[in-house]
């Protein structure tokens, strides 16, 4: 293993590649980048729209109005050429004109602009709250995948020393196999002592092997996380425990993500509450066109026009709907309220019992240190008394099996405190994810 203090920097770079690399952490800044973008189009909604619109009429048939301007007209018409004594003044024919404009156009350049319109100024702060929400998201998950990034290199580490221990007890075993077969030849021991010794390695041969196995797996499911290539080899790394009393905060669960999460919904839910009671308050907005409309495509002075105004909307009466969603917004700001509590316990809680398994594993960490020691002590004794004959190989064979599980417990108990102090380190939000750069 490397040395102790390149653990923490060893462990704190895979961290920072599998935040960096994760697919689950990519799709959620996916998503926070989505909710800044409906964000900003919220905000856009205040500035003011300009369009081109444009219009064309063709007709033909449809309803008329008749102009008598021959009847009206040409009586006048006839006197004043019989006083000029000319026919400067025609006769008309009376007029049938079609409502419908032909050959008509309209063009014009049109700006809009809400002035006050409530449900806007709601609708945005609801998605800034909804921006921050997805922010504690992304937090969320990166938090729970440093807990598992972590628990699964520790897992990986208790499963390398596993292999290791299995491979000194194949050693160990092989050698008393070698001496009980001499002393077989010698004829100081029976055949029994020699099987017993054979099975005892191939017991151990198939113990490492599963050993293998599972520390191949733990390999995969680390490189997995990390979005590596599964079968990449990893840095191992000496681990140390702290000192336990230092990791005690009751209060450190308030920093929790998902707490503060819950108060930007009900942040939320405050803003939809106001957003229902919009309805109270007029719309008002304005607009102006800048353009041109006439017959046959014509353009000048006369065509050229704009037009300018405003309008309001103030909903008095939709059939109690309004007061509907206000009740049904009150609702959900309770029901929000509840949620806060409840989860604020849980978090507490769950703070609470990480300390406690901390605790006892710490606890039962030292005594399987306390115990491997004394194991080892018996075991070196019982190879010392079987050598002068003055015990039988099955109290060997049980002096080694009891070191043997007295380094696989020591060595569970270990990582069993590293991984509690992960989740204590989860449970309270401690890992400082802006020193990571994340």
């Amino acid at each position: 293993m490397l040395e102790v203090s390149n653990a923490q920097s060893v462990l704190e770079s895979y961290i920072q590649e599998g935040l960096a690399s994760n697919q689950q952490v990519q799709g959620r800044i996916l998503d926070f980048d989505k909710s800044i973008l409906v964000l900003s189009e919220a905000r856009s909604l205040f500035f003011p729209r300009v369009s081109v619109e444009t219009d064309y009429f063709l007709a033909g048939g449809g309803r008329t109005v008749d102009f008598p301007a021959g009847d009206l007209l040409n009586p006048i018409y006839g006197t004043l050429n019989q006083l000029t004594e000319s026919q400067t003044f025609p006769m008309l024919d009376n007029q049938r004109i079609l409502l419908n404009p032909n050959n008509f156009y309209d063009v014009r350049l049109r700006t809009a602009l809400p002035i006050f319109q409530a449900e806007l100024l709601y609708h945005k702060r609801i998605q800034s709250d909804l921006a921050d929400f997805a922010a504690f998201e992304l937090l969320i998950y990166k938090r729970e995948l440093v807990k598992e990034i972590k628990i699964a290199y520790y897992n990986y580490l208790k499963t390398v020393e596993a292999v290791r221990i299995i491979q000194t007890a194949l050693q160990l075993a092989e050698e008393s196999k070698r001496i009980n077969e001499a002393l077989f030849k010698n004829e100081m021991v029976n055949n029994t002592i020699v099987v017993r010794a054979s099975h005892e390695v191939i017991r151990f041969q198939n113990e490492l092997e599963a050993a293998f196995q599972q520390s191949d797996n733990a390999n995969v499911y680390f490189n997995f996380l990390l979005n590596r290539d599964l079968n990449e080899q990893i840095l191992e790394t000496q681990q140390t425990l702290p000192f336990h009393e230092t990791l005690i905060d009751h209060n450190s669960f308030l920093q929790r993500e998902e707490l503060q999460q819950l108060i930007v919904s009900a942040t939320v839910d405050k803003h939809k509450l106001d957003l229902s009671r919009a309805y109270l308050l007029p719309q008002i907005s304005a607009f102006m066109d800048l353009g041109s409309q006439g017959f046959d495509w014509e353009y000048n002075n006369q065509t050229r026009y704009y037009f300018f105004g405003l309008s309001t909307r103030w909903n008095i009466f939709s059939g109690g709907q309004n007061r509907i969603q206000v009740q049904k917004a009150k609702v959900d700001q309770a029901k929000t309220a509840l949620v806060i509590d409840q989860v604020s316990k849980q978090l507490n809680m769950a703070l609470i019992v990480s300390q406690n398994n901390f605790k006892a594993s710490y606890s039962q960490y030292l005594g399987n240190v306390s115990q491997a020691k004394s194991a080892k002590r018996t075991y070196e004794d019982s190879r010392k008394l079987y050598a002068s004959g003055q015990i039988l190989f099955i109290e060997l064979l049980d002096a080694q099996n009891q070191f043997i599980t007295a380094q696989l417990q020591e060595n569970i108990s270990l990582f069993d405190c590293h991984i509690n102090i992960a989740e204590i380190e989860r449970a309270s939000a401690s890992f400082n994810l802006n020193t990571q750069g994340l």
